[in-house]
């Protein structure tokens, strides 16, 4: 009685704990209503502040200042591999709508200013080590091991359920029809 207890607990974590990374890799992969986007980080330029593998959601702002964390979009015209790429560094200096950034780790400022419509938005949280799931979450091998094969083992867990109620009832209206 208790080791089912038990394994109904662990059973219950580990499907929260999918849930959790299934939701967060969709919310990853676009734009939240509140406007809330999800990055991870995969380097150690802003060590100690925010370590590699943490997921970090930013959001937008009218006006970044001063000693903000921001997330923002390589420049295109600089990196043409950047397609994408983005970079979470501190405002180091502000030049009317420029910025010029610096990892907390780094020695140096960034090369280039970034300007106002590569920012994608400020650092709002900070998620140690959720990164690395969601990340592999990405993947076909994690997208298959970490969503498809709980969904499939849930999805038939509830048809097993839904049978064995179905032949319960079944089983108490034969009885209750042999009664009448």
């Amino acid at each position: 009685m208790k080791f089912k207890l038990f394994l109904k607990i662990i059973s219950w974590i580990i499907t929260g704990a999918i849930l959790l990374i299934a939701v967060l890799t969709a919310l990853s992969s676009f734009s939240t209503p509140l406007q809330f986007k999800i990055f991870m980080v995969e380097s150690g330029s802003m060590a100690p502040t925010i370590q590699t593998g943490s997921l970090i959601i930013v959001k937008p702002e009218t006006e970044y200042k001063k000693d903000d964390i921001i997330t923002f979009k390589k420049n295109l015209e600089i990196d043409i591999k950047a397609r994408g790429a983005t970079t979470t560094h501190r405002i180091v200096e502000v030049d009317n709508d420029s910025f010029t950034t610096k990892g907390d780790a780094n020695e140096t400022e960034d090369q280039k200013s970034i300007h106002k419509d590569l920012i994608l938005g400020k650092l709002f949280l900070t998620i140690p080590y959720l990164g690395y799931p969601v990340s592999f979450a990405k993947t076909q091998t994690g997208f298959i091991l970490l969503i498809v094969i709980p969904a499939t083992l849930i999805i038939y867990s509830e048809v097993l359920n839904i049978k064995k109620e179905a032949k319960r009832l079944l089983k108490k209206k034969k009885e209750k029809s042999k009664d009448d």
